[in-house]
Parts: structure tokens; C-alpha cells; sequence
């Protein structure tokens, strides 16, 4: 090589050499909301004219020359693009996490509610409502009573006798909803409804709801909606997330952490939550009309684990378990409330066409009363469960055939029964069901269910049929399901003198509660892609219609065999529940978004209200909100949202039409340090007469919420 070649080669290196030395490399990788990776995802990167996609980990990686910060927009179908500013791996930052929520305008989610299979919500033949761990996190909510108020119209908590909680959904009480934890039932109820506080919200990835009879998968109580729980599940190394937050309302603090790790086939989820608060006085010394005059104080712990252990790519084992304590501080008496739970379930899949599912779980639910510190032995209660469950599924292509049963032993003793009697029955159900898709435009799902109940001797078929007709760019469903519930032990041998006002009797020869539902619904989803406002959107509208039969009420009872004139459990006939469902969302590309739920209810025939549970006619939730990241280090999410409700159709006391708005500011400051400043209230709203169903609330209130994500300093 000559002199003048090497000189020329020599000059070049040189030229290169700065810029390779200035070439900043950036990595990190994509992860989902409940921290699993999304492979595939798009990353762009201002200064580079080809985006990166992420590999099978989620991971990416890219080089910048002289950069040390990058602007990128991270886009997966079926989730909210996301923008942020990254540092690279030179400049100190190893890993740079980005997590993306789901975008509730595609439907892009896969839910399992709704058929007991996984589904992309999309594609599901059965109106579903999905509140995302993103949604729960934006909220601060710490049950699912504070999360489903805000959330969902036509759904309302109130109180019952003694303070204890009472729902109403779409004309339906507690005892016609069912609330799962991951599939599973929850032991224990009062005045008809579960013990709300134990489904706090710490380990929860995301909420599905189905609204209308679902008896057919899910057999008894499920004659109104269904309500399931789902757990997070963590693919990261490790993480630990610790949170806390004030309330000024009754001086309320909750503080609580989640601690997840997966090792080598093992992966543990271990949460926990505290949570005490003061009473709230609401009346003034002279208001002799309102029902309540003070909301009482108390505390809260709820612990629960949940362990998985992969015997191979296609067999694991995940066991769970929990405890719950509640304290209830009254003005002269305590009550004390405590749950065991524990369970273990076998997940086979057996082949690309097969899987079978396996469970056992255990659930005791028990109260109990102190007076001056000490146990009162005339408020004892214990209800225990004992579940068998096994699911198959077999494919054919996009069709699936499931099949499934259950058995279920439930024990009860309570001092609502003559001598704190015990009394148990045993269930036995049995159900089939066909997802059936000839076409890409067309899903038709048929199911059929038979439950057995020892007690009353009583059994119960069940059916529905769902379909799905995507017609661009709508997309139609219409559905028929039937729902039952069986009468309880309490219903059927209760023989309690209620604080002195009536007795109540309980009555053996029950029949089980019938309901049949019918619901029509409309769906467009669409992209507006030029413009200021640029971004997705969707549009459900829906209509249904409840004939609810058997309802078991109490009646009056003039009294017979010695005993004394009071109510008696009985079914009646004749209630007929119509309402009509909207729900739109729109969110932009650059950060705004907004939506809006409304229902309408209409209940005819013998009313299905009480002085604790009262439909209302109109109630509507909206939320209008921003976000975006505005530097490395800070994300800004602020949202108004608001909530109103009718004044109820009804023979009893009732307060009148409210609004309830709130403002929140979510701001994530620094690496997994997140800061939340939520004014509740906003308006000041003050109800004139306290009744059960009344907002309770003394006015505008605040609250500041502190969350960590100790793992993220690591990375």
C-alpha cells in the first residue's frame, strides 16, 4: 500500500473515530401494566428514520451519536401510544422501563369473564366493563367500593342497619351480584351483601364486569352481574412497590406494599394492606330527621399470597392464601370481622388444542361482638366454604368447547338462628358450553347449566346464547342468559328478633330466585387521524331488559305455632327491570382524553327497593384528563371527574338528585416515585338529611398519596 493510500485511510479513521466515541447507546425494555413483557412493540426514536421493535423479552436497543437523551413514542396495538424522554446507558441509566396501559377505545384487552376462556374484549359476545390497573392506580381507590362508585353508572353503595354496606346494581341488590377473587366465591355476607373491605385493590390487575344474568357459568347469586377480581401477575426479576395515603375526612390512613419475584420456575406475590380511619360526625346535635348521624371509624388489615410453581412449560401449581381483619368501633360496642382464605389449583395445558383446570379452595368469613373490651357470645357467626372446581377446554381452530363442574359444602352458625343452631348444604353443578366462530364476522356462544342445593332439595337449569356480528364499522351483540339464585341457610331457618322491632323467620320451602335477561348492544370504534385532535375512540350503546321472578323477600306474618306476628322469608313474583347503557371514550395522541357513562333504569311491577337499597332512574360518570411526559424524570397526569345521580323512584325517605366531583393529580417525579394529590368533593356538597342511601360525605375533603417502586431504583 503506498504512503498517499495509508495517509487517505489513516485520515478517514479519524474522522469516524469521534463519532463512534460519540455514539450513545440506549436500552431498556416495554413492559405491560401488570409488568409483563410486550414483544413486538414499536419504539420511534426522533433522529432515527427506522423505528425498533422489541424482541420475544420486550427488550430494545438503539444508538444515538453524541446523544445522551432521546425522544421516543412506544406503540402497541390494542394499548395507549406512550411518549417519554430516556437517558442512555453512558450517561448512567442501565434500563430504561416503559410501561404502557391498555387503550380502552381499541378493546384490545383479553378478558376471561365473560366465558371462562381468554378473549380479546374486542371479540366477546357479552357486553364486558374493564377497569385497568391503570384506571385503579389513576383513582387511589382503596376497595372495590371506591373504585366501582367512580367508575360505573348505574351502580351505588349506601348503608344498611348498623352501618354495614349495601349495593345496588341496575335495580339489583348485593345478593344478586357475585364478586369473585380470581374465579373464586367469597364466604360470609351481611344484610345480603359480602363484606366489601375484603376485596382491596393492591394486587389487582384489572376488574372485569358483566352486567345482566351469568348464571349459566357461574350458577347461584349471579342473577344480576357478575364482578371478578384479577390478580397481577409480575415477569420482572423482582418488584416491590410500597404505598401510603392521608385522608383529611376522618383522618384516614392507609399504607400498604406489594412484593412479586420470580426464581428460576418460581414466582411469589405477596401484598399487604392497613388501613384505620376516625369517625365522621355528619348531623348537628338538633337534626332529628337524618338516619345517620356519624360514620363510624375503625381499621382494616388484609394479607394475601399467592405462589406459582411451573413443573414444566405447560403444568403449574398456584397456591394462595389470605387473611382479613376489619374493626368496626361503635359508640359502646366493637364488632370484629375476620376471613381465612386458602386454595390451591392445577393449570394442565395438555396440548396447542387442550387444557384442564383444578381447584380447591377454602374460604371462613367470622364476626363477632365485644362490649367494654370483652366477647359477647349473642353476635357469634362463622360461615365456611369448601370448593371443588375442575374446567376443561378443548379447540377446534377458533372454536372451543368447555365443560365444567363444581362442588361446593357451606356451613353456617349464627346467632340469627335459634340456639346459634348449625346448618350446611351442599351444591353440585355441572355446565357446557360451545364458543362457536364460522365466520370472521360472526361469534356465537351457547352454554347450559344444572346446580343442585341439599337443603332445599332444589335444582336449577340454566342457559344462554350470545352472538356477535362485526358489521364495519359496528360491531352488534345480542344475548338471552338466565339466572338463579338459591335460597340461603339464613333465608330458610332464620328465627332472629331484630333490635326489638319485628321478628324475622326464615322459611324452609323456598324456591330458588328466576331471572331472565335479554340485551341488545351497538359498538363502533374508530381513528380520527389528522388534526389536532387525532387519536381513537369508542361508542357503546346498550339496552336490556330483566324479568326477575321468585324474587324471596320478607313478608309480613301474622305468626303461627306458638310463635309471634312478625316477617317471614317468601318469594314474589312480577319484577320487571328495563335500562339502557352508554359508554364513549376518546383519547389523543398527544396526551387528552375524556369519557362519559350513562344509564337509565326503569323498574315496573312489585318494587325491588328497600329503605337500604333504592334504584335511581339516571346516573351518569364522566372523566375529562391529560398526560404527558414532560422530561426524563416527570410525568403529569391531572384529571376532573364527576358523578351524578337522580333522586330514586321510591316509597321511602330518600334524599334528592346529587353530583359528586373530584380532582386528581398524578405526578411521577422521579424514577419509581409516583406523588398523588386527589380534592374530592370539589363543590362542597352537603346532603340536608342524612339518609341510607346519602352521599356520606361533611363537604369538600382532600387526600395525598405517596407510591414507590423500590425495584426501579435498581435498574
Amino acid at each position: 500500500m503506498n504512503r498517499s493510500l495509508k495517509y487517505m485511510l489513516s485520515y478517514a479513521i479519524g474522522l469516524l473515530s469521534p463519532i463512534t466515541a460519540l455514539a450513545d447507546t440506549f436500552a431498556g425494555k416495554v413492559l405491560d401494566e401488570t409488568g409483563n413483557p410486550l414483544p413486538g412493540a414499536v419504539v420511534r426514536i426522533d433522529g432515527l428514520k427506522q423505528p425498533v421493535l422489541t424482541g420475544a423479552d420486550g427488550k430494545y436497543s438503539f444508538e444515538l451519536p453524541g446523544k445522551k437523551t432521546a425522544n421516543v413514542v412506544v406503540c402497541f396495538n390494542g394499548y395507549i401510544p406512550k411518549s417519554t424522554v430516556m437517558r442512555s446507558v453512558q450517561s448512567g441509566k442501565k434500563e430504561n422501563i416503559i410501561r404502557v396501559s391498555p387503550d380502552p377505545t381499541t378493546l384490545g384487552e383479553i378478558v376471561v369473564t365473560a366465558t371462562r376462556t381468554p378473549k380479546a374484549l374486542k371479540d366477546v359476545p357479552v357486553v364486558t366493563r374493564v377497569i385497568s390497573a391503570d384506571d385503579i392506580a389513576k383513582t387511589d381507590a382503596t376497595d372495590i367500593q371506591d373504585l366501582l362508585t367512580e367508575e360505573l353508572p348505574g351502580l351505588e353503595f349506601g348503608y344498611a342497619m348498623s352501618q354495614e354496606t349495601s349495593l345496588n346494581m341496575s335495580g339489583f341488590g348485593g345478593s344478586a351480584v357475585l364478586f369473585l377473587v380470581d374465579g373464586e366465591r367469597l364466604a360470609g355476607e351481611t344484610m345480603d351483601n359480602v363484606d366489601y373491605n375484603r376485596l382491596n385493590l393492591t394486587d389487582v390487575g384489572r376488574v372485569e364486569i358483566i352486567k345482566g344474568a351469568s348464571s349459566a357459568l357461574y350458577g347461584a347469586n349471579a342473577v344480576g352481574g357478575v364482578v371478578n377480581l384479577i390478580t397481577k401477575e409480575n415477569t420482572e426479576p423482582w418488584h416491590l412497590n410500597v404505598n401510603t395515603r392521608y385522608r383529611g375526612a376522618g383522618k384516614e390512613w392507609r399504607s400498604g406494599g406489594n412484593l412479586s419475584f420470580n426464581s428460576g420456575k418460581w414466582n411469589s406475590n405477596t401484598s399487604v394492606q392497613y388501613s384505620t380511619k376516625d369517625a365522621i360526625r355528619l348531623t348537628g346535635p338538633f337534626d332529628t330527621e337524618s338516619k345517620i348521624h356519624e360514620i363510624y371509624g375503625g381499621n382494616t388489615l388484609n394479607v394475601k399470597e399467592r405462589l406459582t410453581y411451573r413443573l414444566s412449560d405447560r403444568l403449574r401449581l398456584i397456591a394462595r392464601g389470605g387473611y382479613f381483619s376489619r374493626v368496626s368501633k361503635r359508640s359502646n360496642y366493637d364488632d370484629h370481622y375476620h376471613d381465612y382464605s386458602g386454595g390451591l389449583r392445577g393449570v394442565w395445558d395438555i396440548d396447542k388444542t387442550r387444557s384442564l383446570e383444578l381447584s380447591y379452595g377454602y374460604d371462613q368469613y367470622d364476626k363477632a361482638r365485644y362490649v367494654g373490651g370483652r366477647l359477647t357470645h349473642d353476635h357469634d357467626y362463622s360461615n365456611r366454604q369448601h370448593i371443588v372446581h375442575g374446567l376443561y377446554n378443548k379447540y377446534w381452530g377458533k372454536n372451543v368447547l368447555t365443560v365444567g363442574a363444581d362442588y361446593m359444602h357451606d356451613y353456617l352458625t349464627t346467632y340469627q338462628f335459634v340456639d346459634n343452631e348449625e346448618h350446611s348444604q351442599t351444591s353440585v353443578d355441572a355446565f357446557v358450553q360451545f364458543d362457536y366462530n364460522p365466520l370472521s364476522w360472526l361469534n356465537v356462544i351457547a352454554s347450559v347449566r344444572d346446580d343442585y342445593f341439599s337443603a332445599s332439595d332444589n335444582n336449577a337449569v340454566t342457559s344462554r346464547v350470545a352472538t356477535m356480528f362485526k358489521l364495519k364499522p359496528f360491531s352488534i351483540r345480542a344475548s338471552y342468559s338466565g339466572g338463579f339464585r338459591a335460597p340461603t341457610l339464613k333465608e330458610m331457618y332464620m328465627c332472629f328478633d331484630m333490635a326489638g322491632i319485628q321478628m324475622i323467620y326464615g322459611n324452609p320451602d323456598l324456591k330458588p330466585e328466576r331471572s331472565h335477561n335479554f340485551n341488545l348492544a351497538l359498538e363502533r370504534n374508530g381513528r380520527v387521524s389528522k388534526g389536532v385532535l387525532a387519536g381513537q375512540y369508542s361508542l357503546t350503546l346498550s339496552g336490556y331488559y330483566n324479568y326477575y321472578g321468585s324474587r324471596i323477600t320478607t313478608m309480613d306474618y301474622p305468626g303461627a305455632d306458638g310463635q309471634e306476628a312478625g316477617a317471614i322469608y317468601a318469594n314474589e313474583d312480577g319484577v320487571k327491570v328495563t335500562g339502557i347503557d352508554f359508554n364513549g371514550r376518546y383519547r389523543t395522541t398527544f396526551g387528552l382524553g375524556a369519557s362519559v357513562s350513562y344509564n337509565y333504569l326503569h323498574v315496573a311491577g312489585r318494587s325491588i327497593d328497600s329503605q337500604f337499597t333504592q334504584p335511581r332512574p339516571h346516573s351518569a360518570t364522566w372523566r375529562i384528563d391529560y398526560e404527558k411526559q414532560l422530561c426524563s424524570t416527570y410525568r403529569l397526569y391531572a384529571g376532573l371527574s364527576g358523578r351524578y345521580l337522580s333522586k330514586p323512584v321510591s316509597r321511602y325517605e330518600t334524599d334528592g338528585a346529587y353530583s359528586l366531583w373530584k380532582l386528581t393529580i398524578r405526578q411521577h417525579v422521579w424514577r419509581g416515585l409516583d406523588v398523588n394529590v386527589i380534592v374530592d368533593n370539589l363543590f362542597n356538597y352537603k346532603p340536608k338529611t342524612y339518609y341510607w342511601n346519602s352521599a356520606p360525605t361533611d363537604g369538600i375533603t382532600w387526600s395525598v398519596g405517596l407510591s414507590v417502586d423500590v425495584d426501579d431504583f435498581f435498574k
